[in-house]
């Protein structure tokens, strides 16, 4: 009776905290003077679900190099986050470039910024030019120095070497600022006068931004010319229309397999649906998180690997009726069923992220988005399914539910009584 009196209370405060977190991300909340978002605010939508531009780039001349794609993929998502707008999707198809714009509708404005081919500059501190990227810089890369601290090694060129130690013999002392167009990339203080061509720029928070800083020094402008080869907008009515249509069927899908489940399974069902409202909002915790841009493939993916969560809890449940049928008492049949259904959990959700990672890896656009949700669909569910569930039905063990074996399924019982 004491393990029983444990084991229910357990239970009610792990059921109180999964429909704390669901409401949570549905509706929102707000405790004192902290507030917690819902996650139709917190998920980023992407274009087919908000509208905006979607452009395709192509690269003029020969075939570019990956780095040349990579550099040029960084200039212009350093343009794009300078016209204001969040969710942008840079992504290479091939040798062209895709960008994908939600909320922006100005196709003017977005050719006239993404096609500019850039000027990288060095100004004084009194407004005057230095240099430029392109005729004086000869290469930059991102290393950590003997203090362990995240710099920038510049080299000059003939040309740029002679101008460089003018400017930094006058600007001792001073700051000598570095902008791509009219955006500030860094704003280092000359610290000596350097007159080899070689410098360094200190002031990275990190590695990461101290390659971004390098990576755009180096290219002084796009390091491709490219064209624009086709512009597609997407109207903001049928993005309106498009994410509540998904929702409803969302929550239809969802809404029937829970339905089925308890009905068939009795209370292993409920104790399944349980799991999966926990499943359900992990999901979403962790989109949110990470900051994925959620499309209608997305949303496909999401519902996708929800009928594959519940996949597993079948497998462990109608090898749980099995042992029932071969007499083991249900606490047995339940051990053996998890067990037993181990094997083909694993095998069919590790093919499943093995075919995820080949679309994200040569894939693009939506593709890449059915993937990602796929992948990251598949691990949580392994997670609920193998822990969570198990964690439950054991809770329900101890409880009680399932001392008759009719509370197993709606049809162990038939096939009891034929035996």
């Amino acid at each position: 009776m004491k393990t029983k009196g444990k084991s229910a209370a357990l239970f009610i405060a792990c059921i109180l905290v999964i429909f704390f977190l669901a409401y949570s991300g549905v509706k929102g909340i707000v405790i004192g003077d902290y507030r917690i978002k819902p996650f139709s605010e917190t998920i980023n939508r992407g274009l087919d679900l908000q509208g905006g531009v979607s452009v395709l780039l192509e690269v003029q001349g020969s075939k570019p190099s990956a780095s040349d794609l990579d550099r040029t993929i960084e200039l212009l998502s350093l343009r794009i986050n300078k016209m204001g707008v969040s969710e942008t999707t840079i992504s290479k198809e091939g040798s062209r470039i895709r960008i994908d714009i939600p909320g922006m509708f100005d196709t003017k404005q977005v050719i006239d910024t993404i096609g500019k081919p850039g000027n990288l500059r060095f100004v004084g501190p009194d407004n005057v030019d230095i240099l430029t990227g392109k005729e004086d810089v000869k290469d930059a890369t991102a290393m950590i120095d003997q203090n362990g601290k995240p710099t920038v090694s510049l080299v000059l060129n003939s040309s740029g070497t002679k101008k460089f130690a003018d400017a930094t013999q006058k600007f001792f002392g001073q700051q000598i600022a570095i902008y791509m167009d009219d955006t500030l990339v860094s704003n280092p203080t000359v610290q000596a006068i350097i007159t080899d061509g070689k410098a360094t720029i200190s002031g990275s928070k990190d590695l990461a931004e101290a390659k971004n800083t390098a990576s755009i020094i180096k290219s002084g402008a796009l390091p491709v010319t490219l064209k624009t080869a086709s512009v597609n907008v997407v109207g903001p009515t049928l993005g309106a229309n498009a994410l509540p249509q998904s929702i409803m069927a969302g929550e239809i899908g969802i809404g029937i397999v829970f339905l089925f489940m308890f009905l068939y399974y009795r209370a292993l069902g409920l104790v399944a649906n349980i799991a999966l409202v926990l499943y359900v909002v992990l999901l979403l915790a962790i989109y949110s998180t990470i900051g994925a841009t959620l499309t209608l493939s997305g949303i496909a993916g999401f519902l996708l690997t929800v009928g594959m969560a519940v996949d597993a809890n079948v497998l462990i449940f109608e090898r749980t009726k099995e042992e029932l049928k071969a007499g083991k008492t249900p606490k047995s049949a339940i051990n053996a069923g998890f067990s037993r259904a181990m094997s083909s959990i694993l095998d069919s959700n590790i093919t499943t992220i093995i075919s995820g990672f080949i679309l994200y890896s040569f894939g693009s656009g939506t593709v890449k988005g059915f993937a990602l949700t796929l992948i990251i669909g598949v691990l949580v569910s392994m997670f609920t399914a193998i822990v969570v569930t198990r964690f439950f039905i054991r809770l329900a063990v101890n409880m009680g539910w399932f001392n008759k074996k009719w509370t197993i399924g709606t049809f162990g019982v038939h096939d009891m009584r034929r035996r």
